[in-house]
């Protein structure tokens, strides 16, 4: 690219009005301030005294490919737009709106680039000579290089798209100023900022990694109100729907990556609900994005629609249902105020809508059959009896059937969850070495343990890997067929209910806090959860409830100790004067 043979383009560039133009590969003018394409080309008046005018034409966008077989020029956060490119498609293909890439996810993107410096910004950290956009260029983006900014009925507004003022302070020079660095990256790193990148440290940065990439995507779909909570998006990456490990196979074979980007892109583990929910506060903070629109009852993510799914999935009753409702009335978690996420309040807080429509559930079990191993087991007596003497009525509903059936396939589903889960392969196809001269090593060793793995099942004749199956909003399926589990969906609450006046009361008149002693605010949890101090009935239900969300058993503990703290005031209160530890609080 030439800035003197652009000087003749005098107009000002619609993305941040800077009048400083060069020329990429493909004879095409972009700002050198903020990296925009344009669609513009340069002119050739005479091409009769350029000698070879078409062929030089052709070539002239693969003369930077074949020095040292590098590829392209691209650096690190190509490579996370590229990543996300690829998540927003798939998430497109799982029944997303069409509007959440170019809309929402386009958008946060930017608005990381501008905050981070790396674009749509003034001087960007890692401003330097090169030979094809950062973003917009066909080859190198899928999405177009002048995004429009979303409007206030469609996503945040964030002011005008031109230059955001650089912050006051030293700021290292770029690579570009320093030769040996520069020599020293094309060694040590497929990208041009790799090795600055990893030592990139600076006080109120946030550096993109991966999981980043999951709590962009689930920042854009909660803005969207999409039908997907946390939960369903890591369940999706851990069956493969979603590209995570090993998303850097997708990258064009241009782009070498190698060296100090293997740390920056290479992942070896699952992706966890508690860090991603942490990350997107933490990303939510750090792009200082405005209120999100309100969950409301209509909303997926609103803990009527959520708790009757869940319901529907462990095998209860629908009758239920009226009962979580009631809960989540009385305990004030179904109001707009408390779901809606508001990263620029004072103490932004997201709310774990999946976990907390789960603990409803808990708490409601608890509220009819106590769950202490004793009550629970008393009341389904009464109800098998009473199923025996009027077969022809509705069936009332079983705790103890209900804990053989959903045991067995609780047991089922997790073991094939945890083959699934040693048997997967970390090991990429397409092979990380630490430079170049490595390559024709690690390819060789890559190539030698194929071979191996290829002779020993044929030795072993093993069957052939079982295909991706077909991604579903239900992990249990209760069909009610005669050769299937027994379905509970029909069974009637009778059983543990009982009618005073227009009123329900539970056959139960006993309740246990889960905590009755949350821990300090400075402390980075709020409560313990030692199994060994609760009954089995209540430790399976948050095992059930956990291996369904993909959470550890204790986070959604706390999240049952919130909701009673809201739903018992007088109850915690009264247990912060007892001594007694006594877990029994009557009502």
């Amino acid at each position: 690219m030439d800035r003197e043979e652009a000087k003749e383009l005098r107009e000002r560039c619609a993305q941040c009005a800077a009048v400083s133009w060069g020329l990429t590969d493909e004879g095409k003018y972009y700002c050198t301030s903020c990296h925009n394409v344009t669609d513009r080309s340069k002119e050739v008046l005479n091409t009769e005294a350029i000698p070879n005018t078409k062929v030089q034409a052709v070539s002239r966008g693969l003369k930077g490919r074949k020095k040292h077989e590098r590829g392209w020029d691209w650096y690190v956060c190509e490579g996370f737009q590229h990543i996300l490119c690829q998540q927003a498609e798939a998430l497109k293909a799982l029944g997303v709106g069409p509007e959440f890439k170019n809309q929402v996810l386009h958008n946060f993107w930017k608005r990381y680039l501008q905050k981070s410096r790396q674009a749509y910004c003034e001087n960007p950290v890692y401003a330097r000579k090169r030979k094809a956009a950062v973003l917009g260029s066909p080859s190198h983006s899928d999405w177009e290089s002048e995004p429009a900014l979303l409007s206030d009925a469609s996503g945040p507004s964030w002011g005008e798209s031109g230059a955001e003022p650089q912050a006051d302070g030293h700021r290292r020079p770029s690579l570009s100023s320093r030769a040996s660095q520069s020599e020293m990256a094309s060694v040590c790193s497929g990208s041009l900022d790799g090795v600055e990148y990893s030592l990139r440290k600076e006080r109120g940065l946030l550096k993109m990694t991966v999981p980043a990439t999951l709590a962009l995507c689930g920042l854009s779909l909660l803005w969207q109100r999409e039908a997907l909570a946390l939960s369903d998006l890591l369940r999706f990456v851990e069956e493969g729907h979603i590209p995570y490990v090993n998303a850097f196979e997708h990258f064009p074979e241009e782009m070498k990556l190698y060296g100090r980007d293997k740390g920056i892109f290479a992942i070896e583990s699952w992706p966890s609900y508690e860090d991603i929910y942490r990350k997107m506060i933490e990303v939510a903070t750090f792009l200082d994005l405005p209120r999100f629109p309100a969950i409301t009852e209509d909303c997926y993510l609103h803990p009527n629609v959520l708790c009757r799914k869940y319901l529907m999935e462990v095998n209860l009753p629908d009758e239920m249902y009226d009962l979580t409702g009631q809960v989540v009335q009385m305990a004030g978690l179904g109001e707009a105020d408390f779901l809606t996420f508001d990263p620029i309040a004072k103490q932004a807080r997201a709310v774990k809508y999946d976990v907390q429509a789960a603990a409803v559930i808990v708490v409601v079990l608890k509220l009819l059959f106590l769950l202490d191993d004793r009550a629970e087991w008393s009341l389904s007596a009464i109800a098998e009896t009473y199923n025996e003497e009027n077969k022809g009525d509705k069936p009332c509903f079983d705790f103890r059937k209900w804990y053989h059936v959903m045991k067995k396939s609780f047991d089922e589903k997790k073991q094939k969850w945890e083959e699934a889960r040693a048997k997967f392969m970390w090991k990429s196809e397409k092979p990380l070495y630490h430079s170049p001269i490595d390559r024709s090593v690690v390819y060789k060793r890559r190539e030698m343990v194929v071979n191996l793995q290829k002779q020993f099942s044929t030795l072993a004749d093993s069957a052939p890997a079982a295909a991706k199956n077909s991604p579903s909003s239900f992990q249990f399926s209760w069909t009610g067929a005669a050769p299937g589990p027994a379905c509970f969906h029909g069974h009637s609450l009778q059983g543990v209910l009982s009618r005073t006046g227009r009123s329900l009361t539970t056959l139960n008149s006993l309740y246990w806090l889960s905590t009755q002693r949350f821990c300090r605010s400075y402390c980075k949890h709020v409560t313990t959860y030692e199994e060994s101090n609760f009954s089995l009935s209540y430790r399976f239900v948050i095992k059930l409830f956990s291996f369904l969300l993909r959470v550890k058993t204790y986070f959604l503990h706390e999240e049952v100790s919130l909701i009673e703290k809201r739903l018992f005031k007088t109850k915690y209160s009264k247990a912060k004067t007892k001594p007694s530890r006594s877990r029994k609080v009557r009502k």
